[in-house]
């Protein structure tokens, strides 16, 4: 297996990751991004992103991070899709990432591995999961043009989502378990005069039934009333869990959401954190690409401060 030198090695390739790598690359660090899945994270999942300063009118989520994507390219940037079986800090102070064919090594280390949906726990979700029940309404949505879509959440997410598939159906009912949404006041307020879609607060999905594939859910409201309410698919947002398993050696909230300073520096020397990954308020594609640059030019100075050290 070969071992291959960078000064900056960034896990991840949504937003932050991206970013980061093209303001290192153009500020002439040796910068590599490793990604498991392709270029984008998150973003390639918006159908219509609409509220990035200076993208206007909306553009396609996959189309921006591919354009983000080549534009780090085009400053040198190293995108590869591997999967790094783990990493870890050397005794010499280098981060090194293996992967299946390569280890990678570098001085500095960029942490942009990002979230992934949560499970609801539902009885029947794992059961039905690829055969109705869905996390992304941009992948999975096309199949159930024209069908009842059930949708359950009450964020960002749920609300984006719900409106992309009342583009494809004139019948998605939203499932929340709050009295009101927690998204957006303009995200919420376009799912509630949306002629589409149907909203049913105080209520919980119970289970997910059907055969071969979901046919129905069953539904308990505030009062303990349940309903069985007929459907196609279930598209569940329940929230996002931080990807940290490579990382068991850095501080971490009590959500397990890494913690850094305002440089994007954690509790281990030359680790930084950057994008949804980080433990923060607000988890924007905007707030992610800010992440990236400030981790891109923190990494810029341990850099030049590490070479200045070798060659005094």
């Amino acid at each position: 297996m070969e071992t291959k030198s960078f000064d900056f090695i960034i896990t991840g390739a949504g937003p932050a990751g991206l970013t980061a790598a093209m303001y290192a690359a153009r500020n002439g660090l040796l910068t590599l991004t490793i990604d498991s899945s392709f270029a984008g994270g998150q973003a390639t999942q918006i159908y219509n992103l609409e509220n990035y300063p200076g993208i206007f009118p909306a553009v396609n989520g996959f189309d921006f991070a591919d354009t983000l994507r080549k534009q780090a390219e085009s400053f040198g940037a190293k995108i590869i899709q591997a999967h790094p079986s783990s990493v870890a800090k050397e005794e010499d102070g280098t981060f090194t990432v293996t992967t299946s064919k390569n280890i990678y090594k570098a001085p500095c280390l960029l942490i942009a591995t990002g979230a992934e949906h949560k499970k609801a726990g539902i009885k029947g979700e794992d059961t039905f999961k690829g055969k109705g029940v869905s996390y992304c309404a941009t992948c999975d949505g096309p199949l159930f043009k024209n069908r009842h879509i059930v949708v359950m959440g009450g964020g960002d997410s749920a609300c984006s989502e719900a409106l992309y598939l009342a583009t494809l159906t004139d019948k998605v009912t939203v499932i929340h378990r709050r009295k009101t949404f927690r998204a957006q006041k303009t995200l919420a307020e376009k799912v509630l005069s949306n002629k589409n879609i149907t909203v049913k607060f105080n209520t919980e999905i119970q289970e997910i039934c059907g055969d071969s594939k979901v046919s129905s859910v069953i539904l308990k409201d505030k009062n303990g009333n349940t309903q069985t309410l007929e459907c196609d698919a279930v598209f569940i947002f329940a929230g996002m869990t931080a990807q940290t398993e490579l990382f068991d050696f850095v501080k971490k909230d009590e959500g397990g959401w890494i913690i850094t300073n305002e440089d994007m520096q954690t509790s281990v020397k030359n680790l930084l954190a950057a994008g949804d990954v980080r433990s923060k308020h607000l988890r924007q594609i905007v707030t992610a690409c800010s992440d990236g640059a400030v981790a891109a030019v923190k990494a810029g100075e341990i850099i030049r401060s590490l070479k200045n050290e070798v060659y005094k």
